[in-house]
């Protein structure tokens, strides 16, 4: 898919938007929402996801290297079964977008705010100057998003080891019991939520058409971000659970708390604030490239109204949902954890719709993958709960008012130039 300056992604920048894409805010915030949930036996959730969270990758890199476009989950859905399921997918990942950036602000502004002594007013504040910075750097194109988001993954590697490291030393093995205090329906529900965290996926495959060389590039683009992720959620479980204990499970702000321990609340304050802040920007950053163009795409293909198609249009529609819906939650001061389960709810179904889309479009061993991929994914749905209504809505108002006319269900030219990003 063209852009606005032709740039075309290297490994290096496509390697920082995947990465910005998977390893995002939740990381802040998701320790101690799974420790609520299911308490030490959390790291079970943590390492099941990210070993099965492989062949979803895998899935996802192969579908993107043959089929590179910029409507992603749409694209294949379409290729794979028709107009249908590819609206759906289009739309869940769409309509979620606005949630998930302003959930990734909300735990950026949360961190800040607690480090500095803000107050409430200082959350809100530091959502909205979250969320308005990377709306600017998708305005200014993905040679702009791209090289800030190298520069800030790095920092933000950096800032994790720090802290996983400085807190090992006050690791304790007591606080692994009692392992499972929930139950195995504990570790369920810890999956449910952590899914926040393994997403992702499906939102790089909108930059697919990007890459330079799709074919050669996406594949190791992907396992790097595996390798870098995999390291840096193992470690931070572990150390979350062994050095915080129950504290895991009472705080909103665990990484602060383990910083604490770490390096001394002095510095700590500044460092979390950092990683908060690079943390939050890098998933917005991501999530909003990859928004803006499956909405250029849907556009293009009739699903969405065609003047979308057109300049930065769809990346200014987000833009106004986000802010809408950013007025509404800080006057109702609805929490997180709503916004992440619907986020993760509805990313789980277009990832979904995704593995099951290369079950069709691939052959032999990615083929296998792709099988294993929708299984788990199927699983993780399910642990969704009560928020399965979201995708399910979403797509009962895609089937009954048939919304979009039958879109081409494979899509020979790329979106129109600046497509959002």
């Amino acid at each position: 898919m063209a852009n606005t300056t032709g740039h075309r992604l290297g490994l290096g920048q496509g390697t920082a938007l995947f990465v910005g894409a998977v390893l995002g805010p939740g990381v802040l915030a998701l320790p101690h929402l799974a420790a609520a949930a299911a308490g030490p036996s959390s790291t079970v959730a943590w390492a099941a996801l990210l070993a099965l969270s492989v062949p979803v990758a895998l899935t996802f890199a192969a579908l993107g290297a043959r089929h590179p476009d910029a409507g992603g989950v749409a694209t294949f859905a379409a290729r794979a079964f028709g107009p249908r399921p590819a609206v759906i997918a289009g739309y869940c990942f769409y309509a979620v977008v606005p949630v998930g950036v302003l959930a990734g602000a909300m735990i950026g502004g949360d961190y800040v705010a607690s480090a500095a002594g803000l107050g409430r007013a200082g959350t809100g504040a530091v959502t909205c100057a979250l969320l308005l910075a990377a709306f600017a750097a998708n305005h200014g194109g993905l040679r702009v998003s791209g090289r800030i988001q190298l520069v800030l993954v790095a920092l933000l590697a950096a800032l994790l080891i720090i802290g996983i490291v400085a807190a090992a030393p006050h690791l304790d093995t007591a606080n692994f019991t009692p392992f499972a205090p929930h139950g195995p329906l504990g570790v369920a529900h810890a999956a449910g939520v952590l899914f926040f965290a393994f997403a992702g996926w499906e939102a790089a495959s909108h930059l697919s058409a990007d890459f330079a060389d799709p074919r050669r590039l996406l594949p190791r683009a992907t396992v790097l971000t595996l390798l870098v992720v995999g390291a840096l959620y193992l470690g931070l479980a572990v150390a979350v659970t062994g050095v915080l204990g129950e504290r895991a499970a009472s705080s909103p702000v665990p990484l602060a708390l383990l910083l604490d321990d770490g390096i001394g609340a002095g510095a700590a304050r500044p460092v979390t604030a950092g990683a908060a802040l690079v943390l939050s920007f890098v998933a917005m950053n991501t999530y909003i490239a990859g928004g803006a163009r499956l909405g250029t795409a849907l556009a293009r293909d009739g699903s969405l109204p065609a003047g979308l198609a057109r300049g930065r249009r769809s990346l200014a529609l987000l833009a106004c949902a986000t802010g809408v819906l950013t007025a509404a939650v800080l006057a109702t001061g609805l929490g997180l954890d709503p916004l992440m389960r619907t986020t993760a709810a509805c990313l789980a179904a277009v990832t979904l719709i995704g593995t099951a889309s290369a079950t069709r479009l691939l052959t032999g061993r990615s083929r296998t993958l792709a099988r294993v991929g929708t299984l788990f994914t199927a699983v993780v749905l399910l642990s969704c709960g009560f928020y399965l209504a979201v995708p399910a809505v979403l797509a009962l108002a895609v089937l009954g008012l048939r919304l979009g006319r039958p879109a081409r269900a494979q899509s020979p030219h790329p979106a129109p130039a600046g497509a959002g990003g």
